[in-house]
């Protein structure tokens, strides 16, 4: 990662990360320098990203066009965001576990193993979503809020539940 990057992500969290969000009357020119900085430390991100307060994204990450990063979400690192996805607050999007395998070493020990998360374009992410690692999101889905996904959803799913289940397809009539 470059200096400037770095740099970009440092100043984010040390003092733009969880300045006013745009619909108060004082928030000035806070929520364009949190996407300022967030557009320039991705490692890759489309036009017109909006960030809400509180948001965390690891550099690491990839953000398509138009979308939003909702209020205090954390999406780790290596995670793949389409275009057009909107989120609600509190959204976890993980792409890292413990490793369990050697039943005489403590899990803390093991390490984690690093998956690939993905988020297609033209997405909903209800409110206290938890997308877990290595998980694939479709084009075109709806999560419901408070949804814990667990398993690959296919494009045009509406899923909601603990763990998320297709309730239905947007496609169907």
């Amino acid at each position: 990662m470059s200096f400037w990057r770095k740099l970009y992500f440092a100043v984010y969290l040390l003092f733009f990360k969880n300045t006013a969000e745009d619909y108060r009357p004082y928030a000035l020119f806070f929520p364009a320098i949190r996407r300022f900085l967030v557009t320039n430390y991705l490692k890759k991100c489309g036009v017109n990203l909006r960030v809400k307060s509180g948001s965390e994204i690891s550099p690491k990450s990839e953000v398509g066009h138009d979308s939003e990063l909702g209020t205090r979400c954390m999406i780790q690192s290596h995670c793949s965001i389409g275009s057009n996805v909107i989120m609600g607050p509190d959204i976890k999007i993980y792409s890292r576990n413990h490793q369990y395998s050697q039943l005489d070493t403590p899990i803390q020990y093991q390490g984690k193993k690093q998956y690939r998360t993905k988020v297609g374009d033209d997405v909903w992410i209800g409110a206290n979503v938890i997308i877990l690692a290595g998980v694939e999101v479709g084009n075109h889905v709806i999560i419901a809020a408070g949804a814990v996904v667990t398993k690959d959803v296919p494009d045009y799913a509406i899923v909601g539940g603990n763990p998320a289940k297709v309730i239905s397809y947007r496609n169907e009539k």
